[in-house]
């Protein structure tokens, strides 16, 4: 790993139900230890086929919000082809083309430049898989 690269896997318990779960202060407190205040970019991936990464407002309603309107583009029944799983499993396999497993945002003086109301957070409507890894990759 040269100096201006850092990598690190988090563990998130996301539970049994839809969750939009915010992990910005983990981008936080990994920049705060690696970016050493340097300027770059950070990577937010998550390698599951049923989860994804989003930018938005939480703690407002937002973040329910995002979860209904996923709800009704993707509803939980019997119409997907992909069936394992819970009913309407299917459908967690197509959040990711609406809800990447990705986002890379900019880091100024070793800070994340989100605007005022942004978070990072991973969205997981998969209610059969409660353990999810994220990694956070640094490059400056």
């Amino acid at each position: 790993m040269s100096d201006t690269f850092h990598t690190r896997v988090l563990d998130i318990t996301t539970g049994s139900a839809e969750t939009v779960h915010d992990l910005t202060r983990h981008c936080e407190a990994f920049l705060r230890e690696t970016a050493d205040g340097r300027d770059g970019l950070l990577n937010v991936f998550v390698p599951h086929a049923t989860a994804g990464v989003a930018v938005l407002e939480t703690g407002a309603g937002s973040d329910d919000d995002l979860l209904s309107a996923l709800h009704d583009l993707l509803p939980a029944d019997d119409r997907w082809r992909h069936r394992h799983g819970s009913p309407g499993h299917g459908r967690d396999h197509v959040l990711p083309a609406l809800v990447p497993p990705h986002a890379t945002l900019p880091v100024i003086g070793g800070r994340l430049a989100l605007g005022t109301w942004q978070s990072v957070c991973l969205v997981d409507t998969n209610v059969d898989n409660p353990e999810r890894q994220v990694r956070l990759s640094f490059l400056g």
